[in-house]
């Protein structure tokens, strides 16, 4: 059941350090993007269906394609890990055990909108994580990774750390920004059409760390590589989460796909003994809570979880047992 994509590099010891993610394939995909034009890598990632894995699964590539035409003004990526949802604890595990990928997928992903300055907004109790991260880009820093030539091409890219305060709302993408700017994290009211997002009145765009991790394997192994995995309509992988009384609680990475009592009896382990499962959260506290008849029929992808009623969110599973009052579940 595991595909390992974003987390290939996970187990490998010390792999949030350059030399070993380096040794480990880091960076390599940044030679095949300065040899395609920004708008091929959108293309590739929009032919990939890459979609957003912050809970909204929202295309990916098309929301690229919002932003507006090059001019004078400075343009953005804003990288969102405030990861406050309750039940959702991957973007942590990219964080802490290959934060280079991140800043790899970075690169690709601000060449591909014209973006020369890249912010991560991690959440504030996320304080090991934020230094972890920064390290890595030090390290990319110093290195001639990032800075005024990405690895030697004529490409400037800096990249900011900036903690979050602890506010639950931030990880709704305009109320980040408003946090970004300085100002109390509320969510702005949205546009009447289809429009990129505005940081400081210059054109930014939004996505997820496990989103913006996936871009250096489809820019190295095109779209077809990624969506060989998954189904037509959710392609690819996602880093999905269980918690709760199981024998196996943690991060995997799986196709999309697959059946929910499928995850929770294979790589959960099942039950831990004397529990019966009484319900599911699928994808952190905010997504409709599954029986647990629903979840025997539930499949792990977006427009699955959307027919049976529920929302594969951030695929961040809470799993509640038969002894468990749901009065007590929702307080």
């Amino acid at each position: 059941m595991i595909t390992k994509i974003v987390s290939k590099n996970f187990d490998i010891p010390n792999n949030h350090k350059l030399e070993v993610a380096q040794a480990n394939g880091r960076y390599s995909s940044i030679e095949k993007l300065f040899s395609m034009t920004p708008d091929d890598v959108t293309n590739e990632v929009v032919a990939s269906g890459l979609r957003g894995k912050g809970g909204g699964g929202a295309a990916c590539g098309p929301k690229w394609q919002l932003m507006p035409p090059v001019d004078e003004r400075p343009r953005y990526l804003i990288v969102n890990g405030d990861e406050s949802e309750p039940g959702t604890f991957k973007d942590r595990q990219i964080f802490q055990y290959d934060p280079h990928l991140l800043i790899e997928g970075i690169i690709c992903s601000c060449y591909a909108i014209s973006a020369n300055h890249a912010y991560i907004y991690i959440r504030g109790e996320y304080k090991f994580f934020s230094d972890r991260v920064q390290e890595a880009i030090n390290e990319a820093y110093e290195a001639g990774i990032i800075g005024p030539k990405v690895m030697g091409h004529d490409f400037q890219l800096d990249i900011t750390v900036h903690r979050g305060a602890g506010a639950y709302i931030c990880g709704e993408k305009s109320a980040l920004i408003e946090s970004l700017e300085g100002k109390r994290g509320h969510p702005r009211l949205k546009p009447h059409g289809k429009e990129c997002e505005w940081y400081l009145n210059n054109p930014a765009t939004v996505n997820n760390v496990e989103t913006i991790a996936s871009v250096p394997n489809i820019v190295e192994n095109g779209a077809q590589g990624y969506t060989k995995y998954g189904t037509e309509k959710s392609p690819g992988t996602m880093l999905f989460a269980i918690s709760g009384p199981v024998k196996n609680p943690g991060v995997y990475e799986m196709a999309y796909g697959n059946k929910m009592i499928d995850f929770l009896n294979n790589l959960g382990g099942g039950m831990i003994e004397g529990k019966k499962l009484k319900a599911i959260i699928p994808g952190g506290s905010s997504c409709p809570i599954l029986t647990a008849q629903e979840v025997q029929k539930a499949v792990l992808d977006y427009e699955s979880m959307w027919d049976i009623g529920s929302t594969l969110g951030t695929g961040g599973m809470i799993v509640i047992d038969e002894d468990t009052s749901m009065v007590d579940v929702a307080k």
